[in-house]
């Protein structure tokens, strides 16, 4: 299969891409010999690799769940800049 102008512009519709002729040419070329490219690589022997998601081994890396006390809500009051009424007074965010 080979990418043709009509593809091109498709994508280029679908990117909401305005292209020049020149670029037109350009991307169908190079489009064309990564299609290429792709069927060169599915002439490979992959039947004895294993599916891979990673190259390296990957690892949980989360630590475990610990309970452990919370701050002080007082002492998170006490530090407050701003207070009514318990509650904690920050500037708006919506005009």
């Amino acid at each position: 299969m080979a990418f043709t102008r009509q593809d091109v512009d498709y994508i280029a519709k679908l990117a909401r891409i305005t292209l020049s002729d020149d670029e037109q040419k350009n991307f169908t070329r190079q489009l064309d010999s990564i299609l290429e490219y792709v069927n060169k690589l599915n002439e490979l022997d992959t039947d004895s690799v294993e599916p891979t998601a990673h190259i390296l081994p990957v690892q949980n890396v989360f630590r475990e769940d610990e309970v452990k006390p919370c701050a002080d809500s007082k002492l998170a009051v006490e530090q407050s800049p701003e207070l009514r009424d318990g509650l904690f007074i920050v500037p708006p965010v919506i005009e």
